[in-house]
């Protein structure tokens, strides 16, 4: 039952990383993350797939390997986190909420810009 759950999680996992690739404001390499997670629980076969894929393998091998993210993902994320904070300014009408997503976004950017780039 375990093993279910696991490989039903693995692949929501992947299909939000894949939204997140196209859509603002959806983080993908946390449910990339995730899916890698869950896949190693759930289906060898996804697992594996996961890290041989063309986009998706470097950076899992880079994180699980060094904890290290490329400068041109770093950029990629900080330029959609800015690109989703300007549409959601536009938007939002609460200050509340606003401000609360800016604290978000700015500790995840300074997260990223703290993680070592991959050797």
């Amino acid at each position: 039952m375990k093993r279910v759950f696991f490989l039903i999680a693995a692949y929501v996992f992947v299909g939000l990383a894949i939204i997140g690739v196209f859509l603002p404001g959806i983080p993908t390499v946390p449910f990339l993350l995730l899916a890698a997670w869950c896949s190693a629980r759930g289906s060898e076969r996804l697992h594996r797939w996961l890290y041989s894929h063309p986009h998706f393998g470097n950076l899992l091998t880079n994180w699980e390997e060094q904890g290290a993210v490329s400068r041109k993902n770093k950029t990629v994320a900080i330029v959609m986190l800015v690109a989703s904070w300007v549409f959601l300014y536009f938007t939002l009408s609460s200050l509340w909420v606003l401000g609360g997503i800016t604290l978000i976004f700015l500790s995840v950017s300074t997260f990223l810009l703290t993680r070592p780039e991959p050797r």
